[in-house]
C-alpha cells in the first residue's frame, strides 16, 4: 500500500471512529462542505450540514449504539488524479459489533478530494448487497 492510499483509507477509519462514537459533528467533518451523500435507500443528503443533522438524528434514534464494521474484502483505492481518489469497499452497521447484520451489508463508494487541510469525502454512495436472482426464485 502506498502512503497516499494509506492517507485516503485513514479518512475512512476516522469516519468509522466517529460513527462508532455516535458523534455526528465529527462524522460530518470528514466531508466537503458541498458533499453528496446517498443512503442505501436512495435518500440524498446534500452538504455537510445536512449530513451532520441527519446523522445526529440517527445516532440519537434508530442507529444509537450501532457500529460500522468492515466486510467484503479489502477496500480498492484508485486515484483519478493525484488529488482525487475513489474507494470501493464493503461494510455495514451492526449492533453486535462483529460483522454486518444480515441484510445490512453494503458496497460503499467514496470519492475523496485532497484539500489544503487533508483528504475529505466529496461524494458517498451506500448500496445494499442483494442477489436479484435469489429474489426471483
Amino acid at each position: 500500500m502506498t502512503e497516499r492510499q494509506a492517507e485516503v483509507l485513514a479518512v475512512l477509519g476516522k469516519l468509522a471512529d466517529a460513527w462508532n462514537d455516535g458523534d455526528a459533528a465529527a462524522y460530518a467533518s470528514h466531508f466537503t462542505e458541498d458533499a453528496d451523500y446517498v443512503t442505501f435507500f436512495g435518500m440524498k443528503m446534500p452538504g455537510r450540514a445536512m449530513i451532520e443533522s441527519a446523522h445526529r438524528s440517527l445516532f440519537e434514534g434508530p442507529l444509537k449504539g450501532s457500529k460500522l464494521v468492515a466486510g467484503g474484502g479489502e477496500p480498492k483505492v484508485r486515484f483519478l488524479r493525484p488529488d482525487v481518489a475513489i474507494v470501493v469497499s464493503g461494510g455495514g452497521s451492526s449492533l453486535s459489533d462483529r460483522k454486518p447484520e444480515p441484510g445490512r451489508e453494503s458496497t460503499l463508494t467514496y470519492v475523496l478530494v485532497e484539500e489544503p487541510d487533508g483528504w475529505r469525502v466529496a461524494s458517498f454512495q451506500n448500496t445494499r448487497v442483494s442477489d436479484p436472482a435469489a429474489r426471483a426464485s
